[in-house]
């Protein structure tokens, strides 16, 4: 097991210069974007006059930039408002343009880029590589570089590029290489996140090297929904693939484990404590999909945790991986600038009460994340120092079932 993971730090070190070489080079994301993302909270809802609360709708995104401004989420890290699927009309128009629903964007994209923008917040979009969306509204095929234009026009900073009805493989790998090419020739800054290897891993393995060429960061598994089973699916996936796909993520190209739902209706404090850490550990986007105007304080606090946030921005750009996976527990390391290290201990049990996982410090960082000595502090779900250590000192964690315990380990 140690020179399994001593081959897997190699591997992951080694690799991490040719990635941040072959990156998109548009300049964007250095670091993990953060925003907020209306899909999994509020689906397809057009109805807007039967339910217009939780319709797709430019009501439904000003009062997010509001709540994102007024309740400390773009101090926090969180930019972008994202519009994803269901908010076209159905038929591009006369030029071939896409257009907005009028009904449920009366002022059309433009102003509302405009007004999100003067919250000092960033506006994303939707569109999709084949014919037609998820959710069956014009897609972009045939239109890449006329689409681009048009965002680009519209003041768009983040195009969420999904891949349903594209006739072939070769189709949609050319789709998502234009549009990465049409975004460009713009000459506006906009975040380029594909759907690429996630629709490619039923029939072939994904060409990681050239998708993190085209692409800001890319999904690579199922949608996440509000529920337990779907978060340690989402995990379960990852380590088993980290092999593949630590590697290649890193300051312009992120893989993407989907949205944070935190603050929602499915997950358990603990739950939600772990998708938190767990995402700050994969150095995930973070792309909240919740009702602000209806959020616990816990719930908020969590997802403005300062110190969590700060080991997902990290700058060294490193997405962590597991280390151990014993019975129930796992334990993932994420290495950070200044010689620190992220430490996760996750416990599956999904019964009974806490527990106790014991670890010694030598296994991190190759051994050298307490050598000679280090600092421990926990970052969740409370934040406490534990104090220093020596390289030969034992750790015990205790964690209740279904959650994490986030550590930060700092080199002396």
């Amino acid at each position: 097991m140690a020179a399994a993971r001593r081959v897997l730090r190699w591997v992951v070190a080694a690799a991490a210069a040719v990635a941040a070489a072959l990156a998109l080079d548009n300049g964007l994301a250095r670091t993990p974007p953060m925003g907020w993302l209306h899909w999994e909270r509020f689906l397809c809802g057009t109805d807007c006059a039967a339910d217009p609360h939780r319709c797709v709708s430019e009501q439904l995104f000003v009062e997010m930039a509001d709540r994102m401004v007024a309740e400390g989420w773009r101090d926090a890290g969180y930019e972008f408002i994202c519009i994803d699927d269901c908010w076209m009309a159905p038929t591009r128009d006369k030029q071939g343009r896409l257009r907005a629903d009028p009904k449920r964007f009366p002022g059309g994209i433009r102003k509302l880029a405009d007004y999100v923008h003067s919250k000092g917040l960033k506006l994303g979009i939707y569109s999709d590589v084949g014919n037609k969306t998820c959710a069956g509204f014009p897609g972009s095929y045939d239109h890449y570089d006329l689409d681009a234009q048009t965002f680009a026009s519209w003041g768009v900073d983040l195009l969420k590029f999904d891949g349903c009805n594209s006739d072939s493989l070769e189709l949609l790998a050319e789709g998502y290489r234009r549009m990465s090419l049409a975004l460009n020739k713009t000459g506006r800054s906009i975040v380029y996140s594909c759907e690429w290897p996630f629709y490619l891993r039923p029939v072939q393995q994904p060409n990681y090297t050239e998708i993190k060429q085209y692409c800001n960061h890319w999904r690579n598994f199922y949608d996440v929904y509000d529920s337990w089973s779907s978060i340690k699916s989402i995990l379960d996936w990852t380590a088993l693939h980290q092999d593949t796909i630590v590697k290649i993520a890193g300051p312009g190209g992120w893989n993407d484990p989907d949205m944070l739902v935190i603050g929602n209706f499915g997950l358990s404090w603990d739950q939600s404590v772990t998708q938190m850490a767990m995402w700050a550990i994969m150095a995930a986007p973070l792309f909240m999909s919740n009702d602000l105007r209806h959020i616990s304080p816990e719930a908020k606090g969590l997802l403005q945790n300062k110190e969590v946030i700060a080991i997902n921005q990290d700058p060294l750009g490193k997405q962590g991986y597991q280390l151990v996976k014993d019975k129930n527990f796992q334990l993932w390391e994420r290495p950070l600038s200044g010689r620190a290290y992220a430490v996760a201990v996750l416990n599956h049990q999904e019964i009974g009460g806490p527990q106790n996982f014991t670890f010694f410090l030598t296994f991190l960082g190759n051994g050298l994340a307490c050598n000679p000595a280090c600092s421990v502090r926990q970052v969740l779900p409370a934040s406490r120092d534990w104090g220093l250590y020596s390289w030969i000192s034992s750790l015990s964690v205790e964690v209740n079932p279904t959650g994490t315990v986030l550590l930060k380990v700092q080199a002396l």
